[in-house]
């Protein structure tokens, strides 16, 4: 068997290859913080968005399509915080690895489900807002076909990551390559593939079925939808009609939405960059800045599970309303705070349907 990289988790592996006498290793300020920044996306990302799954779990009036995606899209990151931030940076800062077998194959399993789970959540709260604008007047999901899409989204998941847990080991590293050098004999987790152009196809596979193709079709839903909205907008206002201010809500919710995807598209852009030509051409890469170099990228993309409790959450005025709500009936006080109850849900935006818009906007009051 050959060994390889494993281009999420063997970074700290890297300056193993440097046959000189330089020092690589993080200074005393950037392991300072990464632990803060780590430590502050994991509390944020952990709290947030169990925060924001409990609300909606908690009124029914907020189980929807839309909600049910969105608190889908909350448990994925839940299961990245609890277990692939420590252990990324348990790994990074001790350039060995003290988890066991078990962990070894877990982890990187757990991460690509996750991140799997995530987008696929995204096109279909894409796919939801098309269907719901672009064609009020056709077919509507409903919460338990949304159930069922979630069912699917983690099957799925599941069984394109089942290779990080047949080709993850735990092994000394290059144990059967004679190096110059005596490199320790302590353990490491690595991906063991039988070759390198099943590595290349698998990693480059996931890069476009996980990243590229899904943020492409989110693209083509909402270009469809913000023309739609925009032509609406412009039949509003020579007609004189007074469900302008609907109009602008519906709006107002897919700019929500899309900042979301937005963000989430940023964030991962420098991890799967790094992870392509790592797979590709791991020479590019700076000896000793290589650590540094993942440990920013995966930052950032480790970051998007902070983007969904923030921007649909803590910046919506309603969501706050309702989490303050609930935390109040819990403890068993009186609520003597009224607010109108808007539910998080997606309607039609038909302009000639003035009462579905009444009825049926989206809790946006950001």
């Amino acid at each position: 068997m050959e060994f390889q990289y494993n281009s999420f988790y063997n970074h700290a592996l890297w300056k193993d290859l440097a046959f000189n006498n330089e020092d690589c290793s993080l200074s005393v300020s950037g392991t300072t913080f990464l632990i803060i920044a780590y430590s502050v996306v994991l509390a944020v990302g952990l709290i947030g968005n169990s925060c924001l799954v409990f609300v909606i779990t908690r009124h029914k009036e907020m189980r929807n399509v839309t909600n049910i995606l969105i608190a889908n899209l909350s448990c994925s990151d839940i299961l990245m915080c609890i277990v692939c931030l420590p252990v990324t940076i348990i790994y990074t800062l001790m350039d060995h690895w003290i988890l066991g077998s078990a962990m070894c194959k877990l982890t990187p399993f757990v991460q690509c489900i996750s991140v799997s789970v995530s987008i696929f959540s995204l096109v279909l709260i894409a796919m939801e807002r098309y269907q719901l604008i672009v064609h009020p007047t056709g077919w509507k999901p409903t919460a338990g076909q949304s159930y069922f899409a979630v069912g699917c989204t983690w099957l799925v998941a599941c069984l394109i990551s089942v290779p990080f847990l047949t080709y993850n080991v735990l092994t000394l590293p290059f144990q059967n390559i004679s190096l110059p050098l005596p490199l320790g004999d302590q353990l490491v987790c690595m991906e063991n593939w039988p070759s390198v152009g099943l590595r290349r196809a698998y990693t480059t596979s996931l890069v476009v079925f996980q990243y590229f193709l899904p943020i492409f079709l989110i693209m083509v839903c909402y270009l469809h939808i913000y023309f739609r909205l925009r032509r609406r907008k412009e039949m509003v206002e020579r007609s004189g009609n007074n469900t302008q201010k609907k109009n602008k809500g519906a709006m107002r919710i897919n700019m929500m939405l899309t900042a979301i995807v937005v963000a989430f598209a940023l964030s991962w852009l420098p991890l799967n960059i790094f992870n392509t030509v790592f797979d590709w051409n791991h020479e590019a890469l700076p000896t000793c800045s290589h650590d540094a170099i993942f440990s920013f990228c995966h930052l950032a993309a480790m970051a998007s599970t902070c983007v969904n409790p923030i921007i649909y959450g803590f910046l919506n005025s309603n969501f706050q309303k309702q989490l303050k709500s609930t935390i109040l009936r819990c403890r068993c006080w009186a609520v003597t705070e009224r607010y109108e109850s808007v539910p998080l849900s997606t309607v039609s935006t038909e302009v000639t349907k003035a009462s579905m818009l009444s009825n049926g906007s989206v809790t946006a009051n950001t």
